[in-house]
């Protein structure tokens, strides 16, 4: 299966050349990987361009003018794909909270379901043990927030490592979505259990970043807290399509 990774960054030069070398070792030949770089001021386009000219062409790079957002990142990257005839796009951080290896388990998932999801919250999964008690607190509580008030079937709403068959994300209306923080994962996944896409949820480890700083904001929160509600209102339209099922 041709599957392209599409990695968002900002400031991630010390991270990138440990992730590509990870995601290369994997034993999945087919698998390439798409950076879509903010114009770091760190440097990190450019690093990606050194590894992409040495990745005998399984690594490309598309540049952005600024810091327009997780959510923007993520669609053009997900065009740019599906353009390059990836038959499978996986979306994952540049930090290491989501286990590369565990790509190889999503794929053989995505063989009976829709979209594979990386998941926090099903019996296997876990968070990093260095958290704080108000941060777990927070992630769950953010999670229980989202399931609840939108009714969607699936533990972990908010985590942002996923892989998606080709002709799912083709059927998905991406030219709606306008989430740009964290709520941004939340929108595909209710978008996705509106259109009544299966779901299978695998648990992963998430661990906390090991270099550099997280992009987690207050800005980011408040837009979670009510954006959250107003897609009740945006996707009224596709309420009556088959609801999300897990195989």
């Amino acid at each position: 299966m041709k599957i392209t990774v599409v990695i968002p960054t900002y400031n991630e030069a010390e991270n990138l050349p440990v992730l590509t070398e990870r995601l290369f070792s994997l034993p999945m030949p087919e698998l390439s990987l798409l950076i879509v770089d903010d114009n770091s001021p760190d440097g990190s386009g450019e690093i990606a361009e050194r590894l992409a000219a040495r990745s005998g062409g399984r690594m490309s790079v598309l540049h952005r003018s600024g810091k327009l957002g997780l959510g923007s990142a993520y669609i053009q990257g997900f065009e740019r794909a599906l353009n390059l005839g990836a038959e499978a796009v996986c979306q994952m951080d540049a930090d290491f909270s989501h286990p590369p290896e565990k790509i190889v388990e999503l794929a053989q998932a995505l063989e009976e379901c829709d979209v594979a999801l990386g998941s926090r919250y099903v019996p296997g999964g876990s968070l990093d043990e260095r958290w704080p008690f108000w941060r777990r607190g927070l992630s769950a509580f953010g999670n229980f927030y989202a399931r609840t008030i939108l009714g969607i079937p699936v533990r972990d709403v908010t985590g942002g490592f996923r892989l998606w068959r080709r002709e799912t994300l083709k059927r998905m209306p991406l030219e709606r979505v306008r989430s740009n923080g964290y709520i941004f994962q939340v929108e595909m996944i209710y978008a996705a259990h509106l259109l009544g896409f299966r779901a299978r949820e695998i648990p992963i480890h998430f661990a906390d970043r090991r270099w550099g700083q997280s992009k987690m904001s207050l800005r980011i929160q408040v837009e979670a807290a009510y954006r959250t509600w107003l897609l009740l209102w945006l996707y009224r339209d596709l309420r009556q399509k088959r609801p999300l099922a897990s195989p």
